[in-house]
């Protein structure tokens, strides 16, 4: 294996430039695990880390061509890293102000203990409305409402005829509004 100290960057440069991807192959396998090191000391997540040197990586053989090093490889190296790091940063304080205003302004995240209470009787009160309906109609409404059934699929299970369900679900609902008139 050719050392380090032997071979410069500029010939190093140079030699990416024309596409070798053996001095790719030497780049990588000489700076890989420095790079995660920094970029992990940024993250502090290792796959992160690795993602972000392993995308510098790809790049900088998708634009060898182009490549311009003025200074030092491994300045290039680490300051494209060190960017992508703050990008990653950037982007995860976003990702976390959204989810934060999400979980904020969304009915879905209210937890607020009045409301549950209420939810809570509210439930209760229907579970025991539809409880003392009578069974025939009970029975076609839960199928309905709680299984998710169509009518079809109930006239099936009851062998009974699809107007029979209409009419049992119909029935059901005119003895609950009457029931739970209080609540709405």
């Amino acid at each position: 294996m050719i050392k380090r100290n032997l071979i410069s960057d500029q010939f190093l440069v140079e030699s990416l430039k024309s596409g070798d991807p053996g001095s790719f192959s030497f780049i990588f396998s000489t700076y890989f695990r420095d790079m995660v090191f920094f970029a992990y000391s940024f993250t502090h997540e290792l796959t992160t880390a690795e993602d972000i040197v392993q995308d510098t990586f790809v790049k900088l053989w998708e634009e060898h061509e182009k490549l311009n090093v003025t200074v030092s490889l491994r300045s290039v190296l680490l300051k494209t890293i060190q960017n992508k790091c703050i990008d990653w940063h950037r982007h995860k304080k976003v990702l976390n102000n959204h989810s934060t205003f999400i979980i904020d302004n969304s009915p879905l995240y209210e937890y607020d203990t009045d409301n549950y209470v209420l939810r809570s009787e509210l439930e209760d009160i229907i579970e025991n409305a539809v409880a003392t309906l009578p069974d025939n109609i009970k029975e076609a409404f839960e199928m309905n409402r709680y299984e998710g059934l169509k009518y079809q699929e109930i006239a099936i299970r009851l062998n009974v005829s699809v107007r029979t369900v209409e009419v049992r679900i119909s029935k059901a609902l005119d003895l609950l509004r009457k029931k739970l008139v209080d609540y709405f």
